[in-house]
């Protein structure tokens, strides 16, 4: 399917817009905002309850297993929107796939990682049993999801950008 050429109407396209747009801004909200509302909330309280962070990772091997799956959902959604969208600024469109590309190659360390750090942990994911090499690829996973976020973000702000573009633009042929 050809991207869509800028000020260029394809019926189809116009009644598919609006809900492909809700779905990449739902994703988006769902596994972004899942995101920041575990990191900031989540993970010290669960800390503070349980009494260490050796405890709250249990749950969080869990949760983060769900937040993966949002988010390669999220990132596929993105992608169908990058290839349908018709905004008029080459360097917006450049911008957007670079944060997408920057936030999908992230996605695919975090899942390794994820998993790596799920093989140091006892079958059942209560206790850390592989110890040393745990803390570096735990601390790389994690600055990886900073970088994740930050992409994320940009592209959020640039998707808005592309939308409202795409929309002042003249419709038809």
């Amino acid at each position: 399917m050809a991207r869509p050429q800028a000020g260029v109407l394809d019926p189809l396209t116009s009644r598919m817009t609006p809900l492909r747009q809700f779905l990449v801004v739902q994703s988006l909200l769902l596994w972004q905002g899942g995101f920041l509302f575990y990191a900031a909330f989540v993970v010290p309280a669960g800390t503070e309850v349980l009494g260490s962070a050796a405890a709250q990772g249990a749950i969080t091997v869990r949760a983060t297993a769900a937040l993966n799956v949002c988010g390669v959902a999220a990132l596929a959604l993105s992608c169908w929107d990058l290839s349908r969208t018709a905004a008029p600024s080459a360097r917006l469109t450049a911008a957007r796939w670079w944060c997408w590309t920057v936030a999908a190659v992230c996605q695919w360390f975090i899942l390794f990682f994820h998993a790596l750090l799920t093989s140091f942990m006892s079958p059942d994911r209560v206790h850390v049993v592989v110890g040393p090499p745990f803390r570096p690829v735990h601390r790389a996973y994690l600055w990886l999801s900073t970088v994740q976020w930050v992409a994320c973000l940009v592209l959020a702000w640039a998707t808005l950008r592309a939308w409202a573009a795409e929309d002042r633009q003249p419709k038809g042929a």
